[in-house]
């Protein structure tokens, strides 16, 4: 397997366990009084577009030309970096 298959698979493994995470808030969002609900559901919207970014990227990533490759890689690092922050700022927010 190339360097691009291995980036692409790896990304793709963190983004499901992200889901995951997403999936895990909005159900405890369910539980919650209204004012935290709404912020809680705020925090999952964000995370909703910042996962469809991360996506987007991720498939730039395996249309990608050998040329272009360290520019796209690159747009893939900052969305995941900027995701990791927003998952984990929500999680730690939101914890029981």
């Amino acid at each position: 397997m190339n360097e691009k298959e291995l980036y692409k698979q790896k990304y793709r493994a963190q983004l499901d366990v992200w889901k995951a995470d997403i999936v895990k808030l909005k159900a405890k969002a369910s539980g919650t009084k209204a004012d935290v609900q709404i912020e809680m559901n705020k925090h999952v919207k964000e995370l909703d577009h910042r996962i469809q970014e991360a996506s987007t990227k991720l498939s730039e990533l395996a249309g990608a030309s050998e040329d272009a490759w360290d520019s796209v890689k690159k747009g893939v690092e900052s969305a995941w970096d900027s995701l990791k922050s927003a998952v984990s700022d929500a999680t730690s927010r939101f914890k029981d």
